[in-house]
């Protein structure tokens, strides 16, 4: 990983203060959910989280303060997470990862954000979407 400087996303609390604080990563969480709950592509992904949001909202935004540079909310509630080894119970494909990102790249879309910080954001969030993606194909090939 690059080195960051003072300013840059992904400095610090830079990130956290580009999205808004905590109060602008809520936002995005909403703005996401409300995607995953009108997009037929997320309909799968959706299923996967049950029929109450609210704790996935919660979570989700938990741990993106703490992603973004803020304080670790999802560790203070929750403790220790790894995002594949969470999901890993999960059928997510390329289809589910793709969609997963569009809900993202809409609520992204939203936000009053700078373009250049919607792009580094999708950029980094698809870290993590993407290890997901790999943790899931690599358990379906070990049941094969």
């Amino acid at each position: 990983m690059p080195e960051r400087k003072p300013g840059e996303y992904g400095f610090e609390d830079t990130s956290l203060r580009a999205m808004g604080g905590e109060e602008g990563v809520r936002r995005l969480v909403d703005l996401f959910y409300d995607a995953m709950e009108t997009r037929p592509d997320a309909k799968k992904i959706l299923e996967m989280h049950g029929d109450d949001l609210r704790l996935a909202r919660q979570k989700l935004a938990a741990f993106l303060t703490g992603w973004l540079g803020g304080p670790k909310r999802y560790r203070e509630r929750w403790g220790r997470i790894q995002i594949p080894v969470a999901h890993r119970h999960l059928d997510i494909g390329t289809s589910e990862r793709d969609a997963w990102l569009a809900c993202m790249q809409v609520a992204i879309d939203a936000m009053p954000v700078a373009d250049d910080f919607r792009v580094y954001f999708m950029h980094e969030i698809a870290v993590p979407a993407n290890r997901v993606l790999a943790m899931a194909e690599h358990t379906r090939a070990s049941r094969s």
